[in-house]
């Protein structure tokens, strides 16, 4: 039968792990760069502090708008459009996938 230092102790290691896990996550920063690959191959690179759209084109056609410091994909031609409902992304490591086209559009 446990004891109440026994679940005390177990409480302060929860606590301790806890505290370690949220201090030594790495936190997101803002990137600056848009990185847009193809079939494993880059594309382009475009500053996410400039608006533009870009058409991109490869197995199909994804229209990718930077504006605002965010990057987002308007329109595509894949099937399942998980590409188009995903939210916009401006933090380094942040990306947008689209499988059927063989899309990645990450931040860096």
């Amino acid at each position: 039968m446990l004891k109440k230092a026994d679940i005390a102790a177990a409480a302060a290691i929860l606590l301790a792990a806890w505290l370690i896990f949220a201090f030594t996550l790495p936190k997101s920063k803002p990137g600056n760069t848009v990185l847009v690959t193809v079939d494993k191959q880059e594309y382009g690179r475009y500053p996410l502090s400039e608006d533009r759209t870009v058409e991109i084109k490869g197995i199909g056609t994804n229209l990718l708008v930077i504006e605002n410091g965010s990057a987002y994909v308007k329109s595509a031609d894949c099937p399942d459009k998980i590409c188009v409902n995903h939210k916009p992304i401006s933090e380094s490591g942040e990306a947008i996938v689209c499988l059927p086209n063989k899309v990645v559009v990450e931040i860096n």
